[in-house]
């Protein structure tokens, strides 16, 4: 028998003796008051159904408490540090690790600290000297201090880039154009670096400037034929200048070789001449000393000598007649060779004196052909 027939027992699970579906509000009244007398609920006033009592409200609050504990630990990276904010006012700034705060009590700013940021600044600007020039510059930093990167300054970038703007035209502002294009960018890189590292100091900004580079600086478009002609004229000109210091450098030896040259070769014929000068004049004291002793001999000696000298160095002779207009040839080589002389034509003292008779015979014979005839 089914234990909702009519007659039978009664078995009915709710505990209740009506015979209809059981009441949903019932049962779960029951299941309240067994909860609440699991945990120390009394009955409630006035034969009511029983309700949560203070023990299911610590049960509440303890699950909550955990949740709420649970929910305050977090992880720092080892890049990262992070801020702690305390009902909105700095409280801490910690480091990598597992940590934990009050939840909505402390706020916590995670900050990257060893991620390399860039920023990039182009600007026309005035040099010293006056004249117009682009000048790109980008900045690489880092966050040094998250804090002051967080809390003191309301947009880090923004003021960078202000810095950066700031720094750059005070240090191109005081360099001439040739600097700004040409060789100068590396000092200036450095110079504004330290000035954009004290600005930032300055306003707390929380950021390190580890590199700075201007990249190639240009003058405007509007004039850039212009400066690209300056720039070659300069290039010409430093061309040319080394090539006139190549020159100079080679020649100037050169010309220091040839001075020096001539300077031995002038002390040379200095020490020549005197030697010889000393010579003859040794040769003539003891020519004198010979002539003394025997006159004759020794002037008819240098006059052969002198004859030997003359004849050596001519191949042909002039001899003018005295009282005739004809002038006497005398072909010295062609005599030499019909004489039988040296093939060389080097005159030994034989053939000069047989030479010498000869010419002599000859001019006899044509002064008294010329006698004979005026006769």
């Amino acid at each position: 028998m089914a234990w909702n027939e009519p007659g039978g027992n009664n078995n009915d699970p709710w505990g209740g003796n009506n015979q209809g579906p059981p009441d949903l509000d019932e049962a779960l009244k029951k299941f309240q008051e067994k909860i609440g007398g699991l945990f120390g609920g009394g009955s409630g006033s006035g034969g009511q159904a029983p309700g949560f009592g203070a023990g299911s409200l610590g049960v509440v609050a303890l699950i909550a408490a955990f949740v709420w504990a649970v929910f305050g630990f977090y992880q720092v990276d080892q890049q990262e540090k992070a801020v702690i904010l305390r009902l909105g006012v700095y409280h801490d700034t910690v480091t990598a690790g597992l940590h934990w705060n009050p939840p909505m009590i402390d706020v916590v700013e995670k900050i990257n600290v060893t991620k390399v940021r860039s920023a990039e600044h182009r600007a026309s600007m005035l040099t010293e000297d006056e004249n117009i020039v682009d000048v790109p510059m980008s900045v690489q930093y880092t966050v040094s201090d998250p804090a002051h990167f967080l809390l003191k300054v309301r947009n880090p970038e923004h003021s960078l880039e202000q810095a950066m703007e700031s720094a750059l035209r005070h240090v191109v502002g005081s360099s001439a154009m040739d600097q700004v294009i040409t060789e100068g960018r590396k000092q200036m890189a450095i110079d504004v670096k330290q000035r954009l590292q004290n600005y930032l100091d300055n306003y707390q900004t929380g950021i390190l400037v580890s590199e700075v580079n201007i990249r190639e600086s240009r003058a405007p478009a509007q004039v850039q034929d212009a400066f690209d002609d300056v720039t070659r004229a300069k290039e010409d000109k430093s061309r040319l200048k080394n090539e006139a210091e190549a020159y100079a450098n080679t020649i100037i030896p050169e010309a220091r070789g040839a001075a020096q040259r001539q300077l031995e070769e002038s002390n040379a014929y200095r020490d020549q001449v005197i030697a010889r000068a000393e010579g003859e004049a040794a040769r003539f004291s003891k020519l004198l000393v010979e002539y003394r002793k025997a006159p004759e001999v020794t002037r008819r000696r240098l006059y052969l000598d002198a004859m030997q000298d003359v004849y050596s160095n001519s191949t042909k002779v002039m001899v003018d007649v005295d009282g005739g207009n004809n002038m006497l040839y005398l072909p010295l080589d062609k005599i030499a060779r019909s004489s039988g002389g040296s093939s060389s034509g080097n005159l030994d003292e034989l053939d000069i004196q047989e030479l010498t008779d000869r010419v002599v015979e000859q001019l006899r014979r044509e002064s008294q052909k010329r006698r004979g005839e005026g006769r």
